[in-house]
């Protein structure tokens, strides 16, 4: 299933997006056009898939990081439990 992402402040300059995954929902493989933050909501493990392969990362609630335009992957929720987080792109 697809995770559920619900724009929450859209100008000319930032995107602030909120994410929710229900155990086992995906974004789907993307692109990040901008630089952006993320800030994990919940406590949890991501699976990444990307063209390195596959990798489980750990997030946790206010522990922000940061990566740069180009980042192309699919994230899906490895928990079994509902996991968010707030993505803000940097136009």
């Amino acid at each position: 299933m697809k995770a559920t992402s619900t724009v929450q402040v859209e100008t000319d300059r930032v995107v602030v997006t909120q994410w929710r995954f229900a155990p086992g929902d995906e974004t789907g493989h993307h692109l990040h056009a901008y630089d952006y933050v993320v800030v994990p909501l919940t406590t949890g493990t991501v699976r990444v898939q990307d063209a390195s392969g596959e990798r489980e990362m750990e997030m946790q609630a206010g522990v922000s990081y940061a990566r740069p335009a180009g980042v192309e992957h699919n994230l899906v929720n490895a928990n079994e439990y509902e996991f968010r987080f707030v993505e803000i792109e940097l136009r």
